[in-house]
């Protein structure tokens, strides 16, 4: 057989593997569909939703993890405990089907894929609802972070997930068709492309129905003009992403409103509210808080990272540069603004200014207090930012070394859900658009002397932080969802 011939048989080969790897992808859609459907099963692989993903998705789903794991991972491998997952009669769970697919692969006990997922996955079998009824929730102004959780909890609420909402808040802009143009801004966004499903506008009723969900949109010029009651909303939590008040005095207003009974904040939060950086201190929420604050997409993102170097090599002390995707905050070209430098156009400038994020690690990580400074870079992006982490460790260690423990710690460890990996010498700031983590870690760009340790930390500062935003909210409502399989 000739070279040509040889190249030939080998790319007919690989054309028929990739034909079969997909066609096994497509067979999983309806699967996953299912299990989150009737049985409000979260299916992931690393920490990547694979529900209401499309066949490609999938396919680049299991090809992530040759990039963080040891092991090879392809469809034919996870498809078939996909089907023993589906043989179970699961309660409302999250599974990672891309590590217990690896962990059955590793296990050298000579079970069935059958057994040994029937075994994985004992403790999730018959598990009841999280919530005995649905909660309701309500989000009060509807700028990029109001919107983005809308579309989380929107598609969330197709599994027949725990959290309902009932209702946007916002004021009433001077355009007659308003909410014709409020529902044009969930429909479509610059950044993170169109809204998955259908928005239907009933100007009658000021109501939208996103993917068969009704919210109502009531228009309001403070919180104490609002009766939830009214629209048959009771016991609901209030997510504030205004950031008009920031302190007790100010979010408790929305307190006063009938039908109100908690306010989460989508700012850092001042004096004593607690700031809650989901993963770190969300064991601190009681059923007694009525008012806490999820932080600051740069706290959320550079926490659990520092959580994670201190406990394994301590931080004597440190500084946080973030370089930030410019924000509304922002003239679009120059004008006056009372902030410092600000006023400057955002899209044309790299923009000093201060950041609030060192001091306020301090509240979810106390042991940090004192020992972190901190500023920011605004930057000519609408979006994705990086968090630069100087620290002076407690003890000298390596780049592979550390790279490695954080690979471990973004795979295998509780902060799985806040810190992503990456090890490609090619990304950029466009790439992580749409990270569900807090932060990626981005382990080519590490620099280790002994105990001085720089790290790179990628962050989506609005959708990588609306997640963590309604993990936070589902928390504060008493939803917990166990994630399979368990750590050992």
């Amino acid at each position: 057989m000739s070279d040509c011939d040889s190249e030939a048989t080998e790319a007919r080969g690989l054309f028929k593997d990739w034909k079969e790897r997909e066609a096994l992808a497509e067979s999983m859609i309806p699967m996953i569909g299912k299990l989150n459907r009737e049985r409000n099963v979260g299916v992931y692989m690393y920490g990547r939703n694979l529900v209401n993903r499309s066949v490609l998705s999938i396919m680049k789903a299991h090809r992530f993890v040759r990039q963080v794991e040891e092991n090879e991972l392809s469809e034919f491998e996870s498809f078939p405990v996909l089907e023993a997952i589906c043989k179970l009669e699961l309660g409302p769970v999250h599974i990672d089907l891309g590590t217990l697919t690896n962990k059955y692969m590793r296990d050298d006990r000579g079970l069935s894929v059958d057994q040994f997922v029937k075994e994985e996955l004992a403790d999730a079998e018959g598990a009841g609802t999280p919530l005995p009824e649905p909660k309701d929730v309500v989000i009060y102004g509807f700028g990029r972070i109001g919107r983005l959780v809308a579309r989380l909890l929107i598609d969330k609420a197709g599994s027949g997930d725990v959290l309902r909402l009932r209702a946007i808040v916002l004021r009433k802009g001077k355009a007659d068709n308003d909410l014709v143009k409020r529902a044009s801004l969930l429909r479509r966004d610059s950044v993170h492309g169109a809204f998955k499903g259908t928005i239907r506008v009933d100007e009658e009723t000021n109501t939208l129905i996103c993917n068969g969900n009704e919210i109502k949109v009531i228009y309001a010029n403070s919180p104490q003009e609002v009766d939830y009651t009214a629209h048959g909303i009771h016991d609901a939590i209030v997510v504030d992403s205004t950031g008009v008040w920031r302190d007790e005095d100010g979010l408790s207003q929305h307190l006063e409103s009938k039908g109100a009974s908690k306010v989460l904040l989508t700012a850092p939060g001042k004096g004593d509210i607690k700031n809650i950086v989901y993963g770190i201190n969300n064991g601190d929420i009681t059923e007694q808080d009525k008012i806490l604050s999820a932080a600051s997409c740069t706290t959320n993102a550079i926490v659990p990272v520092l959580k994670a170097m201190m406990d394994k090599y301590g931080v004597e002390h440190g500084h946080v540069e973030t370089v930030h995707a410019y924000t509304n905050d922002q003239n679009l070209i120059d004008n006056y603004h009372k902030g410092e430098r600000r006023g400057r156009a955002a899209a044309l400038n790299m923009v000093l200014t201060e950041t609030g994020a060192a001091k306020a690690v301090a509240k979810a990580l106390p042991e940090l207090k004192g020992k972190l400074t901190g500023n920011a870079i605004r930057v000519p992006t609408p979006n994705v930012s990086m968090a630069i982490l100087n620290l002076n460790l407690g003890q000298e260690t390596t780049k592979d070394e550390l790279n490695e423990y954080m690979r471990d710690v973004a795979l295998h460890s509780p902060l799985r859900q806040q810190i992503d990996y990456t090890n490609s010498p090619e990304v950029v700031s466009s790439d992580f658009v749409g990270s569900r983590r807090a932060c990626v870690f981005d382990s080519i760009a590490t620099i280790v002397d002994g105990k001085n340790a720089v790290l790179y930390c990628w962050y989506d500062n609005e959708f990588g932080y609306s997640c963590q935003v309604v993990r936070c909210l589902e928390d504060m409502a008493g939803v917990r969802y166990k994630l399979f399989p368990l750590q050992d």
